[in-house]
């Protein structure tokens, strides 16, 4: 959980996936924003419907994606998140 409890749904999935974390995240606008720049649009779709929880099956027909490609996408999304690069510009 963020330290000044205005964590939101992204932000809790983002610490989910992230092995290490020094400082907190930014604030919801702001992560938005690095995670916008830094992810691929289908990578940023899948990690808002994780965090919002959303039934994956009618994103991934939208997306047209297949179970094996969502797998190595979220694998290669999991690893983006935890690149020290990255973990530095969504912390504050």
């Amino acid at each position: 959980m963020n330290i000044d409890d205005q964590s939101t749904p992204l932000m809790d999935e983002v610490e989910r996936h992230i092995r290490k974390l020094i400082n907190p995240l930014k604030d919801e606008d702001a992560l938005r924003a690095v995670l916008k720049v830094k992810l691929t649009k289908k990578e940023f779709k899948v990690l808002n419907a994780w965090a919002n929880e959303d039934d994956i099956e009618p994103l991934l027909e939208k997306l047209g994606m297949d179970e094996e490609r969502y797998g190595e996408l979220s694998v290669k999304l999991i690893k983006k998140l935890n690149q020290e690069k990255l973990k530095q510009e969504m912390m504050i």
